[in-house]
């Protein structure tokens, strides 16, 4: 059987429901599948009690956005349970600096034109964790753009001219605070990143010394070359080799769970090994 370690639901910036999640996943036929909404785990309870009817094992996590020497990136943070922790303790923090940086991208936005509020934004948000594809989802409510991906390629993306940055743990931090915390952290869609082999050995040489669990090699997003790098860098660096689909519903068109695209096929013995780093 197989599995999906990366999913995004209505709690973050995802349009299914964290149970439908759940109920995708066991449509799909995996075993296990793991909520990852970003800066929240308010998903969680609701996933879990739709698991517990479905016979799917949750996997309850996070996903981070953090900095590492002046590079961004995101970690997947597995295990991760609700309520008190060194790690959970933060994300309220988190997504406070996320309300911030909306603020300011929606006075862009007004500036530049757009007449939106952030009532508009937060009238497309289902959970707490509030970010710039609601900001996109207001603009396609308000008939301004056909859709969340257009919004971003104008506006929006990294760089953009409504772009803004927000706080971002360090990753030594982050991988620190998810080891306190009981759980294990995860590079997300190394694509993302800009480097070749070399580069990239280097990066997660640093981030392995530091504490990382595992490299998300299978998405929906990478090559099979890249795949294969990263594979081979997962494996000579004694780290688990994990992959996912990204699902966030109707945010990412031609996104399945468990599928990705078509081809995704994350072995079920991946949560195993990640349950043994977090163990060590």
């Amino acid at each position: 059987m197989s599995v999906d370690l990366h999913t995004h639901s209505t709690a973050s910036d995802g349009t299914e429901t964290p149970a439908r999640i759940v109920e995708l996943a066991a449509a799909a036929g995996l075993s296990a599948v793991a909520l990852t909404d970003h800066d929240t785990l308010s998903g969680v309870p609701e996933a879990r009690a739709a698991a517990e009817r479905s016979g799917v094992e949750l996997v309850p996590g996070v996903e981070l956005s953090v900095d590492h020497d002046g590079r961004k990136l995101h970690l997947l943070v597995y295990f991760l349970e609700p309520g008190r922790g060194p790690l959970q303790d933060r994300l309220a923090e988190l997504r406070e600096g996320r309300t911030a940086r909306n603020r300011r991208i929606i006075a862009k936005l007004r500036d530049l034109g757009y007449d939106i509020t952030v009532d508009d934004v937060l009238a497309q948000a289902g959970g707490e964790a509030v970010g710039r594809p609601h900001i996109a989802d207001a603009l396609v409510a308000r008939g301004l753009f056909p859709n969340r991906s257009a919004v971003f390629t104008d506006l929006l993306h990294d760089g953009g001219v409504a772009y803004e940055e927000r706080p971002r743990l360090a990753a030594a931090e982050a991988i620190s605070l998810a080891r306190d915390s009981g759980a294990v952290s995860v590079v997300a869609h190394p694509y993302t990143i800009d480097g070749n082999r070399a580069s990239y050995r280097r990066l997660f040489e640093e981030l392995a010394a530091l504490g990382l669990g595992g490299i998300e090699v299978e998405y929906p997003e990478h090559p099979l070359p890249l795949r294969e790098t990263l594979g081979e860098v997962a494996r000579a660096l004694g780290l688990v080799a994990t992959g996912g689909s990204d699902f966030h519903g109707a945010g990412k068109p031609g996104i399945a769970v468990g599928r990705g695209r078509g081809s995704l096929n994350v072995p079920d013995d991946v949560v195993a090994r990640l349950r043994s780093r977090r163990a060590s």
